[in-house]
């Protein structure tokens, strides 16, 4: 007798398409608010060195 590996079907795999869909949008922010922060620290330390 031979398995079958078994894939989620219907319901199943909308939820785990999902749920990867929604692991990676939130890396994704976190990655883009990290820059944004970096790059804030770096203009406010560019001007403290002007004035």
């Amino acid at each position: 007798m031979t398995s079958k590996r078994q894939t989620p079907t219907g319901n199943d795999a909308k939820a785990a398409r999902l749920k990867a869909a929604l692991k990676a949008n939130i890396a994704r922010r976190k990655e883009q608010a990290k820059a944004r922060s970096t790059s804030t620290e770096d203009e406010a330390a560019k001007t403290e060195d002007e004035e």
